[in-house]
């Protein structure tokens, strides 16, 4: 894809569009349940437009545009999944910095009267435990100001509640030890701080705005936006608010200006401030895959609702789904390839994040012993990702024949190389934990489940390595599939159906022959 077609979010739809990657409808959706339903029944495929959104005749939805890997990596202009993350890793050691322009997209219609955001943001609900429909699809972007010197940007869900009629004010769930956590904390009980909330921003920004708790990596005034530009390959523009000292993304589809107001607590839902209890009443879903809780946040008021004048896109965000795994992932991982970088040089090959260790929940390292005395870098390597990314409660470690995107691969090593006895590390329980994990919620114990109190369960380290001294011994079995073409045995149908029967760790078997 063309760098200029990654400007914006319609822009690259456009583009997709055009080699048949988005499925498109124009029969009406509601944003009740249905926008949520339908793109967990096509979970990890490609981008979805809706052209009609029920109740919302100027409004677009566009769900699912993250979901998939390969759509991914091919807007970016890269071959595979892993050789963009490596042109992340590219972009947090040489950022792009933003640039400020004038005028700007996000602002062709400005309200900043009688600001009321529910005609205006088709907002989703998730399930039917949900308190009505939230808001999950916003990109909280932090200015220079009051960052430290450097541009931020994350996901922060918001609830406008219905059942209290509130037009302009909102939730604002922060997660504890986050970036927006620390500005928080800076200002906190001081002075209002502006954020804006951009959504349908371009594809770079949305990737950034899920790279959050690898502060070792990405430390607090660092550009987040400035990598996103570089991954884009251009600097992102950025426009100045209408109503606030406070800057918006300039190609964005909607932006709500407002600010943080640290000085008051709000409820997220009715049946939390009902019986006055945090951490017990549904919420959405989590990235863990768990119900999400209803907790008492800092309050958000909206100063103004600005867009695009045609046809403005909502890309709302299911969470514990591949559009939100790969959002929260990619950036983490080449964060972990940095984070290995440091500790040795070139001994890391590979990082990833497979669904199966939910988001901020760990990571997978790749690995090459160059000689003996490489033997404990891979439980530094352990000891450092456990440590200093929040949330996380396993991470392993590698050799070069293991493919790290297969998790029955990644089983096979871990029940044929792993010594119990040497080569697992538990990091003892007791620090800070995740108030999106049930089980450090449940270290509260009879306490009331607040972010203050949510303790650390404790996490797994594996070295799945093989010992240097003994690699010949753990030698894999290679097949010469290179010396036999199947046409020359079966025809072309006959092979395609016989691979349709395989299951995806065979048909790796097959490619590879191991």
């Amino acid at each position: 894809m063309a760098k200029e077609e990654l400007r914006s979010l319609r822009s690259t739809l456009e583009t997709l569009k055009k080699e048949s990657l988005v499925l498109e409808t124009d029969r009406e959706v509601d944003p009740k349940l249905e926008v949520a339903a339908i793109q967990k029944r096509l979970d990890g495929g490609p981008p979805m437009i809706f052209n009609k959104v029920k109740g919302y005749s100027n409004a677009r939805i566009a769900t699912n545009v993250m979901g998939s890997d390969k759509i991914i990596a091919k807007m970016f202009g890269c071959e595979d999944r892993k050789s963009l993350k490596f042109k992340i890793h590219e972009s947090i050691i040489r950022p792009i910095p933003p640039k400020i322009v004038d005028k700007a997209p996000c602002q062709e219609v400005v309200i900043d009267k009688d600001v009321n955001v529910w005609p205006v943001l088709p907002m989703i609900q998730h399930t039917p435990t949900d308190p009505g429909r939230t808001m999950g699809a916003g990109k909280t972007v932090a200015s220079p100001k009051h960052f430290w010197g450097g541009w931020h940007i994350s996901y922060n869900r918001m609830n406008f509640r219905e059942d209290l009629g509130w037009k302009n004010t909102s939730t604002f769930q922060i997660s504890p030890g986050s970036h927006t956590d620390q500005i928080a904390t800076k200002y906190y009980k001081k002075e209002p701080i502006p954020f804006t909330i951009n959504i349908g921003i371009p594809p770079a920004a949305t990737l950034m705005a899920g790279a959050g708790f690898m502060y070792t990596i990405l430390p607090r005034g660092c550009d987040e936006l400035g990598i996103a530009g570089a991954v884009q390959g251009f600097p992102l523009e950025m426009v100045k608010c209408k109503t606030i000292d406070a800057y918006a993304i300039a190609e964005a589809e909607f932006v709500l200006e407002g600010y943080l107001d640290t000085t008051k607590r709000v409820w997220e839902s009715p049946l939390a401030e009902r019986d006055q209890k945090q951490g017990v009443y549904p919420f959405h879903p989590e990235w863990s895959g768990y119900m999400g809780k209803a907790y008492r946040t800092h309050q958000f008021t909206v100063t103004a609702i600005t867009h695009r004048k045609e046809r403005p896109i909502y890309d709302p965000l299911i969470v514990h789904g591949y559009d939100n795994h790969n959002i929260d992932v990619i950036c983490r991982e080449a964060c972990f390839f940095e984070l290995a970088e440091r500790i040795s040089p070139g001994f890391c090959m590979d990082t990833h994040i497979p669904m199966c260790i939910p988001d901020w929940g760990g990571v997978i390292f790749q690995v090459r012993k160059r000689r003996v005395r490489d033997e404990g870098y891979p439980k530094n390597i352990l000891a450092a990702a456990l440590s200093c990314s929040l949330g996380a409660r396993f991470a392993m470690v590698v050799d070069p024949d293991i493919n790290i995107y297969s998790t029955d691969d990644l089983l096979w090593a871990l029940v044929t190389r792993v010594d119990a006895k040497e080569g697992i590390t538990i990091v003892a329980p007791g620090g800070m934990g995740q108030t999106f994990q049930p089980a450090e919620r449940s270290s509260a114990g009879e306490k009331e489940w607040t972010q203050s109190n949510i303790r650390f369960s404790g996490a797994i380290g594996v070295d799945a390595t093989v010992p240097f001294q003994y690699r010949d011994a753990f030698l894999r079995a290679s097949y010469p599939i290179d010396v036999v073409n199947l046409k020359n045995w079966f025809t072309e149908e006959q092979v395609g159906k016989a691979k349709s029967f395989q299951e995806p760790y065979a048909r790796w078997f097959g490619e590879s022959g191991i």
